[in-house]
């Protein structure tokens, strides 16, 4: 009887896996539009946001991607630190901001709202996000690249590649002038062109879904879709340790500027279970904020190498 289950357990399996992440980036959506359009949007999404990871810190365990990287690593309390304050505030801050400044231009008046009026506030909003999201990206995509490619900006972002295994609760491990320069980057042409709120707030709930897809440890398929969205197959190797392979795939939603630029990389081959920097990241939370400001502890991340490098 068992032995007869097995090859319809590996059917249920395989269809699983081509379903789990479609699945979770529409769940995502709707949820989204849900808490944009109730009453209490910041409170409903992180309900939204806390059910979506809930759900897969669990697929994790029944179905893992890999399972060495469900061993633990000492750094779940701090990975959770650096989500909530170097991520999470950072963020609503920048929300916060944008609304109050939409907010008062409304009501000075339709001259004051943006620097430009370039925007097309006639399209569906729909196409609006979509606009958005491309040319956001296009600034995440200069920021992340650069961070891997300059000195002064890797000292920050050797952060979030200091982690030695993917999963759910290390998404948002970040430095808070890593967050910081991110934000400033994707948001700043938005709001120049004269993009509304609700464009803000939506490429921001899109881009915290899709971050905790991309560091899923589930045994997810993507296939074509691979060619459009940042996946977990494509962000595994963006961890590497070897520079031909962690120099790429910088997209946080999309991949258009990964394929333009031509920093696209994805093979056949299984991505690296050994993931990590050349350097070594100090132990705590207060001493990973604190570590890159100084020469010590910059040369400690580094390990002696150029930071592009070390990833």
């Amino acid at each position: 009887m068992l032995i007869a289950s097995a090859p319809h357990v590996g059917r249920v399996r395989t269809l699983a896996s081509w379903l789990i992440w479609p699945l979770f980036y529409c769940a995502g959506l709707a949820g989204t539009g849900l808490a944009l359009a109730s009453d209490r949007p910041l409170v409903w999404f992180n309900a939204v946001y806390l059910s979506i990871a809930l759900c897969i810190g669990v697929l994790e365990r029944v179905m893992p991607h890999e399972k060495s990287w469900l061993d633990h690593d000492h750094q779940t309390l701090t990975d959770l630190a650096h989500t909530l304050f170097n991520k999470g505030v950072v963020q609503v801050i920048a929300a916060i901001l944008i609304s109050v400044t939409m907010a008062t231009a409304e009501v000075i008046g339709p001259e004051a709202r943006t620097p430009t009026s370039l925007w097309p506030h006639q399209w569906p909003l729909a196409v609006q996000i979509i606009l958005g999201l491309v040319i956001a990206e296009l600034g995440l995509y200069a920021a992340h690249r650069a961070a891997h490619e300059l000195p002064g900006l890797w000292r920050f972002h050797a952060l979030h590649h200091s982690v030695e295994r993917l999963w759910v609760v290390n998404t948002g491990r970040f430095h808070i002038v890593d967050t910081a320069i991110m934000i400033v980057f994707s948001q700043t042409p938005l709001y120049l062109l004269g993009a509304p709120t609700p464009v803000f707030l939506w490429i921001s709930g899109i881009t915290a879904v899709t971050g905790l897809l991309t560091h899923c440890n589930i045994a997810v398929r993507t296939g074509p879709l691979d060619f459009v969205f940042a996946t977990p197959a494509l962000h595994r190797w963006h961890h590497s340790k070897v520079l031909e392979e962690g120099n790429r795939n910088y997209g946080e939603n999309i991949v258009l500027w990964d394929l333009i630029f031509g920093t696209y990389h994805n093979s056949s081959r299984r991505p690296p279970a050994d993931i990590g920097i050349q350097g070594r990241i100090a132990p705590g939370f207060f001493g990973q904020l604190l570590q890159p400001f100084t020469g010590k502890g910059f040369r400690e991340l580094v390990g002696g190498d150029q930071p592009s490098a070390a990833e």
